[in-house]
């Protein structure tokens, strides 16, 4: 097949390539003015007829639940003075990795305390691919304790006034009683998971004030810190459980928690360019390093790091929290650096919120802010808890609202709901794909790796709104209560 260029054309494939920014397009030769010159009088190929949209509503009410609504809208050629969403699969972003949820410590326990059976369906709901499972692609988990595990712990505990640089007596025993069996099992269900793993604070011996919380790593522990990571990674592939990428420090900047520990951007810089990077590299090791971990309010933070080109070879991107900022500083770390990706791997819902409140906030600042600002994954917080927001380490969360919580029976809450919405159709290997955002309908579109086209909608406006989706030129038209949102799906 032979190609010619017109003047056009060139022009318009110099200008895009120019000014893709953070733009990953695929480059279709007919969309930029490449014609068929062996085409001998062949007439164009008819467009491809749409499929009808199917589509799934939650409710800020609950009357709808992530229910699959028995109607299908079919495109069609007529017009319209309705709100229009427009999707545009030639304007191509980020890759999405998936969306789900930290696995921790406490959640283990809950879940493995289940009855087989029950524990089983649950988990099936949860992380299988088929059928009306809402597919969770992507987990966190803690290396070591997080707050929400039943104790602080790290994997080289010493007796007072002990250390251990060596690390002789490291050792991820405390994971076996839950943690570990429940991960194999959901493995089993889903292979393909992705996992990334964070500390919330090294052995209390490595540290300036031998805690639990707070504290900084003393730089003669630097070097050991390295080979603690080296060692998990290691320890946890020989469980047959493969971490693809480990940040540095849960919210380095929050010295409040419990277990927890300061890592000011200087620090974290200097421990991936000396120590970390090297390490895991020496090892052998592929698994991904992620920077900060923390709220949107400081994106200075990663970004001083990654101007430090020593460390930023190590670095695969930068992650985020939104407890502080504006969702938008994850479009400025990637304005200073394109070539590294972005993450968002915490936010919780609180025991005092409420389910339309929570739902309107989350879907418009994280599941939709987070992707449109460049994010290849979404994690909520916990995945589960038990009736009293536990287990709990001394002075951890205890408003903290997971995404179930199990007792005599599972009730599913609002993180189950936000993540299940963008979780069972947007798969790992889709990519985000252009839509504008027409008055109060936030949104967000991607294409995923079989041609499906998913658009996510929230109406946060405060009256029912009636809007139109246009693809390729035809529109379908559908209504979304105030508050609720919908997943469209189409081929």
């Amino acid at each position: 097949m032979h190609f010619i260029l017109t003047s056009y054309s060139l022009v318009a494939l110099l200008a895009g390539i120019l000014t893709s920014g953070m733009t990953s397009c695929r480059l279709n030769p007919e969309s930029l003015g490449f014609r068929d010159t062996n085409a001998g009088g062949r007439q164009a190929a008819p467009a491809p007829t749409l499929g009808n949209v199917e589509y799934w509503l939650t409710k800020p009410d609950k009357s709808a639940l992530f229910t699959k609504q028995s109607s299908t809208l079919a495109f069609s050629n007529t017009t319209t003075k309705d709100l229009t969403i427009d999707v545009d699969t030639t304007q191509t972003f980020q890759p999405i990795d998936g969306f789900g949820y930290t696995l921790t410590g406490g959640s283990a326990y809950v879940l493995n305390r289940m009855t087989a059976a029950s524990r089983d369906a649950l988990l099936t709901e949860l992380f299988a691919t088929t059928g009306n499972a809402i597919g969770v692609s992507y987990l966190r988990l803690s290396i070591g304790a997080s707050d929400l595990s039943q104790s602080v712990f790290s994997y080289d505990d010493m007796p007072a006034g002990q250390t251990d640089p060596n690390l002789t007596n490291f050792n991820i025993s405390p994971e076996r009683a839950d943690l570990l069996p429940v991960l194999k099992q959901i493995l089993t269900l889903n292979p393909a998971l992705k996992i990334v793993a964070t500390p919330w604070s090294p052995p209390g011996w490595m540290k300036t004030n031998i805690s639990s919380v707070g504290g900084s790593l003393k730089p003669e522990y630097y070097l050991a810190y390295a080979n603690y990571f080296v060692k998990y990674i290691q320890a946890m592939k020989a469980e047959g459980v493969s971490i693809d990428a480990i940040t540095v420090q849960n919210e380095p900047l929050n010295p409040n928690n419990n277990p927890s520990m300061v890592m000011t951007a200087a620090e974290q810089g200097s421990f991936i360019k000396n120590n970390l990077g090297p390490a895991l590299r020496n090892a052998g090791l592929t698994t991904k390093i992620i920077l900060y971990d923390h709220n949107c309010d400081n994106p200075n933070y990663p970004i001083s790091i990654l101007n430090d080109p020593a460390a930023k070879q190590y670095i695969d991107g930068s992650a985020f929290h939104l407890y502080a900022g504006d969702i938008s500083a994850m479009s400025q770390v990637r304005a200073a650096h394109p070539d590294r990706n972005l993450y968002f791997t915490e936010q919780y819902t609180g025991t005092n919120g409420n389910f339309g409140g929570d739902l309107n906030w989350h879907l418009k600042n994280v599941l939709i802010g987070a992707t449109r600002n460049g994010s290849r994954n979404v994690l909520e917080w916990n995945l589960a808890t038990d009736a009293s927001y536990g287990p709990r380490t001394p002075g951890g969360c205890s408003t903290c609202l997971g995404a179930l919580t199990i007792g005599t029976g599972v009730t599913r809450n609002v993180s189950y709901y936000i993540i299940a919405h963008a979780a069972r159709f947007v798969r790992p290997g889709s990519v985000r794909i252009a839509s504008n955002i027409p008055g109060a309908l936030q949104n967000v579109a991607f294409r995923t790796s079989d041609g499906t086209k998913v658009l996510i909608v929230l109406n946060e406006a405060r009256n029912t709104q009636t809007f139109a989706i246009r693809f390729r030129g035809k529109i379908v038209s559908t209504t979304l209560p105030s508050g609720a949102v919908g997943t469209y799906v189409w081929k």
